[in-house]
């Protein structure tokens, strides 16, 4: 018999259950979440003890979707889940930062997280069923953590914020946010928003907030109910003997290494120094050599914190809202639709776009009841930009997290498809590296598209903000515009994106135990702050997207024609559009709904396409008048008894021998001739369509 615990709450009116015991026995914990239909199962597994040599807690987060779960055979010829799709990954990262920081430092066994889409239904997405059962699973586990957490969306429409929108409110909601935190502070949130002022965001990650409170007290009692005694795992910490020793030895020398505000210099003097310092230990402790590492690493975080939160100098000299350098340029790639440089500092980025017709807008394959996506934007960082040597490698995690975070920061202002029939893809590369390259990237995306002629709606601009936390001496700063040091050894990565007018795109990741509503609030005005002074730089540069579109992007004009009229423009096993595209060279796209789109770099041929195929769709009434071409005499064997004119590019009409004229025809070509211009009348359609004409003059 199966022997399970459910345990039942309400999460934004929905009923959610947590089944714990009755299912995967050799997981140190599992849960699985009901909502409605959507199922989703997540396991948690620690390894007996530490991996040799590692030097960093080795987490590994999975979501998978699996196809079965919406009732689909997965595409391909293996027919089979493959890698991740980019939504999978996506919430994988989801899952994974709220969490993090929560395990105890110094642990260094494998710790995996594998959560398991088994059933969805459409209006009740498992991506936040995924975060809530890691949490869940984790609590009632026996793995050392901290939490537990509570992950809720947020939506916002007709000006009231939503828990877990459905599909529909989805559709119409001003927001999309992710949000996780403790009972306390706020972990994580990912956000994408359609010009939302700081105080509509702020609100809306306080609601959720609330709202992540309830839940973390549900799981708190099923970790009383159900919970395991945590395990007693060894944590690794250096020698105290070593760490005296260590920064008896190596303070003044640390000190000196950042008593400069040139990079250059810094990193010049810190692989000198690290040098000697390791060499004079190696001597010593030829056996701890990664415990001297892990001293010289504390030590160096210790030392630029300190100069910022008790001097309130960053490592570049920067002041705590001061944002570095700024220049761009626009258009410098000749053949490319649109491309533009954005640098900052010793960031910088170049971005370029792409127009292409609707039919190269990407398909997508997942849980999800999407199915094309027209805007693409996708990140590169190849190792040249850090001044490393390595080969270039497929897009990871990081990449793809941070192609999705740009290219949620400017959907919101994308001219819609009917008004702008393009796909559209932004391509960021990122040629050199010192902090914020995914906001650099947002910045680099907007001109390019301006760059392209994209009428966007307004330019968007992002920035990335950093936190030193100093809970013994009660001090906080916020650094505006972090470079590599400041994320690296800080204690926030807080990216804002968005207009002047209000937010489009948010991700923030977290190190210490999370955020309170002061940090919240004055993170979110110094980000607007920064933000307006580099929009102002980007628009110094290039004002307005440009009038015209590059001659090497293709042209494409979209009309309607009655849906029921769709199969007689494909023809036969597509003959009728296939002819379409030889004879005019243009390339067609249509769509259920019946719009046409055509494209190509001719006018004229667009031009051609479009009269062919209206003249295909259009209903022909008794008594409207053309001009046509006589293409046929015609006859039997009693002779000549009418004439065929063609009247639109596929169609033709008859003028009986008897509507030539009032007077009698003895013969057709007494009247007309193959080749000869006439003006001609509708005056019967029969209803095989076929329509007979009277002569109203030779042209």
């Amino acid at each position: 018999m199966k022997e399970s615990r459910i345990f039942k709450t309400t999460i934004g009116g929905r009923e959610v259950s947590a089944e714990i015991g009755g299912y995967c026995s050799h997981s140190n914990g599992e849960v699985l979440i009901r909502c409605g239909d959507t199922v989703v199962l997540t396991n948690v597994t620690m390894s007996k003890s530490p991996r040799d040599g590692m030097d960093y807690f080795p987490l590994g987060v999975d979501f998978e979707e699996k196809m079965y779960a919406v009732g689909k055979i997965p595409g391909g010829y293996k027919k089979r889940e493959g890698r991740p799709g980019d939504k999978a990954i996506l919430t994988s990262r989801l899952i994974d930062r709220p969490i993090r920081p929560l395990f105890p430092k110094g642990l260094y066994n494998d710790v995996t997280v594998i959560a398991t889409a088994l059933s969805v239904d459409y209006n009740i997405p498992p991506e936040v069923f995924g975060m809530l059962g890691s949490s869940i699973a984790l609590s009632v586990s026996d793995i050392p953590f901290n939490g537990p957490t509570g992950s809720v969306m947020i939506g916002y429409v007709d000006g009231e914020y939503i828990i877990n929108p459905d599909s529909a409110q989805r559709e119409v909601s001003r927001l999309n946010l992710a949000l996780s935190g403790t009972k306390d502070a706020i972990m994580m949130v990912e956000a994408g928003a359609n010009e939302l002022t700081e105080e509509e965001m702020l609100n809306a990650i306080l609601f959720g907030h609330e709202e992540i409170k309830k839940i973390v007290a549900w799981i708190e009692e099923i970790q009383k109910e159900v919970g395991k005694p945590k395990k007693q795992v060894e944590l690794y910490h250096a020698p105290e003997d070593i760490e005296k020793e260590v920064k008896a030895y190596a303070q003044d020398k640390i000190n000196y290494m950042f008593d400069t505000f040139d990079r250059n210099v810094r990193e010049e003097r810190e692989e000198e120094i690290m040098a000697d310092i390791m060499a004079h230990f190696d001597e010593i402790y030829p056996d701890n050599r990664r415990d001297v590492a892990d001293i010289l690493y504390a030590m160096k975080k210790e030392c630029v914190r300190a100069m910022i939160a008790d001097r309130g100098v960053r490592p570049d000299g920067r002041t705590l809202t001061e944002i570095r350098p700024i220049w761009c340029e626009a258009g410098l790639l000749p053949r490319v639709h649109g491309s533009a440089v954005f640098t900052r500092g010793q960031t910088q980025v170049l971005t370029t776009a792409t127009l292409g017709t609707i039919s190269e807008a990407q398909k997508l394959e997942g849980l999800d009841d999407e199915v094309f996506k027209r805007y693409i934007h996708h990140y590169n960082m190849p190792g040249y930009s850090t001044g490393e040597a390595k080969p270039l490698r497929s897009p990871g995690r990081r990449e793809i997290g941070h192609g999705a975070l740009a290219e949620r920061a400017l959907e919101p202002v994308l001219p819609s498809e009917e008004f702008f029939p393009y796909a559209i893809r932004t391509v960021s590369e990122v040629i050199s590296s010192n902090g914020s390259t995914s906001q650099a990237s947002v910045c680099g995306s907007t001109l390019a598209l301006m760059d392209a002629g994209v009428p966007i709606k307004a330019p968007v601009a992002g920035v990335a903000m950093g936190l030193i936390k100093d809970d013994v001496n009660d001090k906080l700063h916020i650094l505006t515009d972090i470079q590599g040091i400041e994320d690296f050894f800080g204690d926030m990565d807080f990216k804002v994106a968005g207009t002047k007018d209000g937010i489009t795109a948010i991700q923030m990741d977290i190190k210490i135990k999370g955020i309170n509503r002061e940090i919240l609030t004055r993170a979110l005005e110094q980000a607007r702050q920064g933000r307006l002074h580099i929009l102002g730089k980007m628009l110094e540069v290039l004002p307005a997207p440009r009038k015209e579109l590059s001659p090497f992007a293709p042209k494409i004009v979209s009309f309607s024609i009655n849906p029921d009229k769709i199969r007689e423009v494909i023809g036969s096993g597509g003959k009728t559009i296939n002819k379409i595209i030889e004879d005019t060279g243009v390339k067609i796209d249509i769509s259920d709904d019946g719009t046409i789109f055509v494209a190509s770099n001719d006018s004229q041929a667009i031009a051609n396409a479009r009269q062919i195929i209206e003249d295909i769709v259009r209903e022909y009434e008794v008594g409207e008048e053309f001009e046509g071409t006589v293409v046929k005499i015609m006859e039997n064997e009693k002779g000549q008894f009418g004439a065929s004119v063609k009247i639109a590019s596929n169609k033709d009409g008859m003028i009986h021998i008897s509507k030539f004229s009032k007077e009698r025809v003895e013969k057709v070509t007494d009247v007309v001739n193959v080749g000869d211009r006439v003006k001609v009348k509708i005056i019967k359609i029969d209803e095989k369509q076929r329509i007979d004409l009277k002569l109203i003059k030779k042209l």
